[in-house]
């Protein structure tokens, strides 16, 4: 039987207004059950209520109605906090600490002495290749180089789950990279993470499970292969040596035709239809460079769910 990390059961906040109207529900009746050791991937458009959730787990907010429970503890309480490590989407820190100054404040604030603090400055500018930067400036780094030290503060104290708000937003081809590295590392280490993302090709790389959030309310969560169709939605055909009186024929029942540097392509409703297609390739004297499937992706599932439930945006 699987422990559970994180559960919600009828979570729900209204933000209320000042002037007497009934309020925004940016979360509502969330019944959300994330499985220790897997890598759980939250998403959603702006506005959905992914970062709501994400601070009413942290005890950033309080809940209008519901209660969330971190390893089985009320998030509310202080004995929660002792299970997560928190990495917001605008990290801050003291522009003028560097990141072995910063991770030792970090310390301190989890109660560690001076032996232990020392301890998690090897353990963490290892993880996160610190050393080369630990006495340098915070205010002289880059994007990618605050996220790493976000994620070393997220770490100290060893938590076994990470709460992650956009961990990859704004970050280089390079640094998604290595942010996926670190994420599945963390997992095989035995860690849980609960990570909201806009990158839907990071999340299918290296998710187990998904939920996604429609204007406050969650419409589907599963393992991403049972939510996503499987099945072939169309075929793409690449060929070269072609004769251009040819083309046009061949063109004839391809739902989509382009050329390009690699050849001729052709995508075609069926693999029975590509079949036909590569026959008649080779019997004009052409020659065959690629064959694929295409399939429905995640950022396809995502978008076929918005506009199900009406969450597309306009």
């Amino acid at each position: 039987m699987s422990v559970e990390a994180i559960r919600t059961e009828q979570l729900t906040k209204i933000y209320r207004s000042t002037w007497g109207s009934r309020g925004r529900t940016a979360l509502d009746h969330l019944d959300l059950c994330v499985h220790e050791g897997e890598v759980f991937g939250f998403l959603g458009q702006n506005g959905a209520g992914k970062t709501t959730t994400i601070k009413l787990l942290c005890s950033l907010l309080r809940p209008t109605a519901g209660t969330a429970c971190v390893f089985g503890e009320n998030s509310c309480g202080r004995r929660a906090r002792a299970f997560l490590g928190y990495l917001p989407e605008n990290p801050y820190f003291y522009e003028y600490l560097t990141p072995r100054e910063t991770l030792d404040f970090y310390g301190k604030l989890h109660g560690l002495d001076a032996r232990g603090r020392a301890r998690e400055w090897e353990r963490l500018s290892e993880l996160l290749d610190l050393r080369r930067i630990g006495d340098m400036r915070v205010r002289e780094f880059s994007k990618g180089m605050r996220q790493r030290l976000a994620f070393a503060a997220a770490l100290v104290g060893d938590p076994p789950l990470l709460i992650l708000d956009e961990p990859m937003s704004g970050l280089d081809p390079l640094g998604r990279r290595h942010t996926r590295e670190l994420i599945l590392q963390l997992r095989d280490a035995g860690k849980t993470i609960f990570f909201s993302s806009h990158v839907l090709s990071d999340v299918e790389q290296i998710c187990d499970r998904v939920g996604i959030l429609v204007r406050g309310k969650l419409t589907s969560q599963g393992r991403i292969d049972e939510l996503v169709e499987r099945r072939i939605q169309s075929v793409e055909v690449i060929a070269q040596g072609i004769p251009p009186e040819k083309v046009g024929e061949l063109s004839a029942d391809a739902i989509k035709t382009r050329v390009s540097e690699a050849g001729h392509h052709f995508v075609m409703s069926d693999v029975a239809a590509a079949d036909g297609l590569v026959k008649k390739i080779h019997a004009f004297g052409g020659r065959l460079v690629e064959f694929s499937t295409i399939r429905e992706s995640l950022e396809d599932y995502f978008m076929r769910e918005q506009h199900r439930t009406g969450g597309a945006a306009s």
